[in-house]
């Protein structure tokens, strides 16, 4: 397997990536900027929208919207229209904003936050249902990061990054519970660090190593590392399983922290790829507001 550019997209902190199966593309978000990338797999021209403030997460909602995370705030965007309708404030923090996020089978939103400037245990890990009821299940989180749950919905996993973890924890998807059950995971700092991940249809995660140059493929019931698929950037975000096939995995890069001679030496940061697996992925769960 091999990592080939998609896009040229150049982000400081590209993030995100997504599935749209309706509309056959991938979406993914420049944090910092505040930008929306969409890329249709057919057409091959990208879509962009530019916001005020940072974004960070972007699903699947109703008809026409987007659910998009902005700052500490949940928006439903509106493809046609254009349209931005402010639905929930997961967090009144100064120097707080939202991070990474997914839905689960029941439509929840699950997000979590962290401090702009990196403070430990400043943020938390949340859900928001379809009556827009925010949840709060951890804190005391640094940077919340990748999530992936397993096909029959009774394991969430879940990364806060500084910890070089995943974890591993029991999950009930009609009350939306989750209780810690284990350490999956230990990710040695050779390696980079753990940052978004995804799962595919034989239970392994696939997860993106900042600083790590690739993205790494994890079994979560031995803790062992599988493979890796090298990446020409050494700040790897975020994947996502996608295409006709749900067997493109997007990747995700980023720019930041990077100098002016790094940037020469890797000048594809912060633009998107894809590697073709060997294996599938899931379609997304898409938002029930």
């Amino acid at each position: 397997m091999e990592a080939v550019q998609l896009y040229a997209s150049q982000c400081f902190l590209g993030e995100g990536p997504y599935w749209h199966a309706i509309r056959n593309s991938f979406f993914w978000v420049d944090i910092e900027s505040g930008k929306l990338f969409e890329y249709p797999m057919d057409k091959g021209k990208v879509n962009t929208w530019k916001f005020e403030q940072r974004i960070t997460l972007v699903v699947e909602g109703k008809a026409d919207h987007l659910i998009l995370a902005l700052d500490q705030k949940i928006a439903r965007f509106n493809l046609k229209t254009e349209n931005l309708e402010w639905i929930a404030s997961i967090e009144d923090i100064p120097g707080n904003r939202l991070n990474d996020g997914k839905c689960d089978a029941k439509g929840r939103l699950w997000v979590g936050s962290m401090s702009k400037s990196f403070d430990k245990g400043a943020g938390a890990f949340y859900s928001l249902d379809a009556d827009l009821k925010i949840q709060k299940y951890l804190d005391q989180i640094t940077i919340s990061n990748g999530m992936a749950w397993t096909h029959d919905n009774k394991t969430l996993y879940y990364i806060d990054s500084p910890t070089q973890k995943v974890n591993a924890y029991h999950f009930d998807l009609e009350s939306g519970n989750i209780q810690f059950d284990r350490n999956a995971i230990d990710i040695p700092n050779s390696l980079g660090t753990p940052d978004g991940m995804c799962i595919d249809v034989e239970g392994k995660l696939w997860i993106a190593h900042y600083g790590g140059s690739g993205i790494y493929r994890w079994d979560p019931l031995t803790g062992k590392l599988m493979e890796k698929v090298s990446l020409p950037v050494p700040h790897v975000t975020s994947c996502a399983f996608g295409g006709e096939n749900l067997d493109t995995l997007l990747v995700t890069t980023a720019r930041e922290n990077l100098n002016e001679a790094q940037l020469r030496k890797f000048p594809f940061s912060g633009d998107v790829f894809v590697i073709q697996t060997k294996t599938k992925g899931y379609l997304p769960n898409a938002s029930c507001f």
